[in-house]
């Protein structure tokens, strides 16, 4: 065998190496598989509950959906083609409340502390804002009846949307902070360099920067609150009749699918399925809503 084919043939150690790297290569696919199947299976489970819910709120609620559901009142035992046009319009009246009173607290709340982050107040808001997330909404619910309800000594819509708000807050206060922190520093500096206020480049850069996400954040309180029952029973109460004066009590749908599912009757419980299907809806029209609202903006910011 001539010298030039000898030197051309790998070497035992040049074999082994190869080996390994095809062995390390080999192992580091299978360790790569298994890794995106457990991330695809922890897709699957967070979805799950959420298909699994509307699966079965279609199933048994779809069915008492109708015109008389979104135009009628609620009928006593025994009549048919009830509704809950009051429990709708009493929810939409609630949320609007609530988002008059929460988001605006929260967008501002967040934004000192992200831009003071390191003052005393700052550090006391983040943490007060953790432990007022915590706090169980019967808690809230009696908080709100003991300063909004018995002083004036009568229910209202004004304070269930109120408590609601409240319960929105710290939620709006820690998602906008944190959009606000992801906002880049150069962004910052250059509003300053041209002249801009800290306060005006907070408001006008800062904030439209990350209002996206904050949209996202307060959509995502809103339906937080917007389904609460126990803040409700202490403060809008409930309404059997038709009524939008926020001084009085109103109807809601939580109240209205929690007086219809602990009742003995088969009808009022397919109603409270229905109810519960359209609250869900409500939500998820809003965020869509909301969505495209921020979209349209950005792309007529970015075409300007």
């Amino acid at each position: 065998m001539s010298a030039g084919a000898a030197a051309s043939r790998p070497s035992d150690r040049q074999r082994a190496v190869r080996d390994r790297t095809r062995r390390g290569l080999a192992r580091r696919k299978v360790v790569n598989g298994i890794m995106l199947g457990v991330l695809g299976l922890c897709v699957v489970l967070v979805t799950l509950p959420l298909v699994l819910i509307l699966a079965h709120l279609l199933r048994t609620g779809a069915g008492a959906l109708d015109v008389a559901f979104f135009t009628r009142m609620p009928a006593p035992v025994g009549e048919r083609e009830g509704g809950m046009a009051n429990a709708i319009v009493g929810t939409l009246i609630l949320v609007g409340v609530a988002a008059a009173v929460g988001v605006p607290v929260g967008v501002g709340a967040g934004v000192y502390v992200a831009e003071r982050r390191g003052s005393w107040l700052a550090t006391t808001v983040r943490f007060l804002s953790d432990v007022l997330n915590g706090l169980p909404s019967i808690v809230m619910g009696i908080f709100a009846w003991q300063f909004l309800v018995r002083p004036v000594g009568h229910f209202s819509a004004l304070s269930g949307g109120v408590a609601l708000g409240a319960m929105m807050i710290p939620m709006v206060t820690r998602t906008t902070e944190e959009m606000v922190r992801t906002v880049p520093v150069s962004l910052r500096e250059a509003a300053l360099a041209l002249g801009y206020p800290r306060w005006r480049t907070a408001l006008v850069v800062v904030l439209r920067t990350a209002s996206a996400g904050i949209v996202t954040g307060a959509l995502v309180a809103l339906a937080r609150v917007a389904g609460e029952t126990a803040p409700l029973l202490f403060t809008a109460f409930g309404n059997q009749f038709w009524s939008t004066n926020v001084t009085q009590p109103i109807a809601a749908l939580p109240l209205q699918i929690f007086t219809y599912a602990i009742s003995p009757y088969d009808d009022w419980h397919r109603l409270a399925w229905a109810g519960a299907l359209v609250l869900i809806a409500i939500i998820l029209v809003l965020s869509l809503i909301a969505r495209a609202a921020t979209r349209n903006r950005f792309d007529a910011s970015a075409g300007a």
